[in-house]
């Protein structure tokens, strides 16, 4: 299973890694400051429009692409301030494995996680299984040209799809 999809918003800045401690009789207590309950629920309720039909299983690869309000940068230049890309995923994946994308975020085996100034702000959000056999996952398929190479596929030396299957699968564990 594959998706993918876009999320017109300002995504939020405050991230995971800003909770707070307090002490109550002498034990810390663990809370989340408002603006990252904010963003917890601003990402909530995005991301519960896209909910896939069943959990994703077995290991997944994300790939997410943080647009921010460009203001005066360029359309589509990198951002290099903070919230750092790892901080900012890691909210966003625990949204994800509550609302049910997949059943731990530990399934996340490759992710690509990207921040730009942007003309239109938003997230892009493209995650999928990895053990399904599709062309991605085949020792014959060639990601650089998008062509399959196995003499004995109806689909040799043809343009194909990442998703795309045939029945002379060969899984990349072989190469």
């Amino acid at each position: 299973m594959r998706l993918k999809f876009f999320m017109p918003m300002e995504p939020p800045t405050a991230t995971h890694q800003e909770k707070k401690v307090r002490v109550v009789k002498g034990k810390p207590i663990f809370y989340e400051p408002p603006e990252v309950a904010d963003a917890r629920e601003k990402l909530l309720s995005h991301l519960s429009k896209h909910v896939p039909t069943r959990e994703l299983a077995g290991p997944v690869e994300l790939i997410v692409k943080w647009c921010f309000p460009r203001g005066r940068h360029k359309d589509g230049e990198w951002r290099t301030t903070k919230p750092d890309t790892d901080n900012l995923n890691k909210l966003l994946k625990d949204c994800m494995t509550k609302l049910g994308y997949w059943t731990d975020d530990a399934q996340v085996v490759s992710e690509v996680c990207q921040k730009f100034w942007a003309e239109v702000p938003g997230i892009f959000i493209s995650v999928r299984e990895l053990d399904s056999k599709d062309c991605n996952g085949c020792i014959w398929y060639d990601v650089d040209t998008g062509v399959c190479c196995n003499p004995d596929s109806e689909w040799r030396a043809d343009f194909r799809a990442l998703e795309d299957t045939c029945a002379y699968w060969e899984g990349t564990s072989k190469r």
